[in-house]
């Protein structure tokens, strides 16, 4: 069995190698929608559901983990929950999910929007549509085994998607979140220079791109949190970014 250093190390390598950016191979041209375009697609006459923040008005950032839950998740949910802001959770299942069941529990239980970064990581662009459906459909039956909520969100992992992956997810029910806002902590494990990029490239309406399980994040958080809530920032979930406008099967989300 492999320490627990060793495979936080491990896993740091992989998904430094991919690279978390976005990057799209090819020629493929991902056309994406912004959350304030989502807003004001709200179907007419329909009711106005904003949750406890309306985002047409209020200066909204959404703050998104990738890749957990991890044995870091607690802290952060306390850290959370004491601050009083939700977030958004892509989670894996491959020795995630699997191995933290109950932090996928609580993160629903505290009010978190709770969805799927797919069961082992692959690059959704480079395999066969079947092998991209299972990527996708298993964490959404694991997560709704958990919670009693299937996942309507998914992010491919390092932003790479393309008509095969819109129309897989369509059809699964899911919509693609994507982000503009990343600290790349799979680089360095400082709080102090992961905080710095969070705040340097934050602006209304952003997503924020951060990993729990690397070493240096958890104890980012309170400082960004903070710092953005003195900016005047509203913190939210991405489907409260969106709201009244309701995340669409197939679509691509980008700032």
């Amino acid at each position: 069995m492999k320490r627990p250093g060793t495979w936080l190390r491990s896993t740091a390598a992989f998904l430094a190698a991919v690279s978390l950016a976005l990057p799209l191979t090819g020629c493929t041209t991902v056309h994406t929608t912004a959350p304030a375009a989502a807003r004001t697609q709200a179907a007419a006459g329909a009711p106005a559901k904003f949750g406890t923040v309306d985002c047409r008005r209020a200066k909204c950032i959404a703050l998104t983990f990738d890749a957990g839950p991890s044995e870091n998740s607690a802290r952060l949910l306390d850290i959370l929950k004491e601050k009083q802001v939700p977030a958004t959770f892509f989670l894996l299942g491959k020795r995630h999910i699997e191995k933290y069941p109950e932090l996928v529990t609580r993160m629903a239980a505290e009010g978190h929007e709770v969805a799927s970064h797919t069961w082992d990581h692959k690059i959704l662009t480079e395999i066969k549509p079947a092998e991209i459906r299972e990527e996708l459909e298993k964490p959404d039956d694991a997560i709704e085994k958990l919670t009693g909520k299937r996942p309507t969100l998914m992010r491919p992992p390092q932003g790479r998607t393309n008509d095969t992956v819109h129309k897989i997810s369509r059809e699964l029910g899911l919509s693609e979140v994507l982000w503009s806002v990343t600290a790349k902590d799979y680089k360095t494990f400082d709080p102090k220079v992961i905080q710095q990029r969070v705040l340097k490239q934050s602006s209304r309406d952003g997503i924020i791109l951060l990993h729990d399980l690397y070493p240096g994040t958890v104890p980012a958080v309170p400082g960004i949190i903070d710092a953005l809530k003195e900016r005047g920032y509203v913190f939210v979930t991405v489907p409260q970014l969106l709201a009244p406008g309701k995340a669409k099967p197939g679509t691509v989300y980008r700032p």
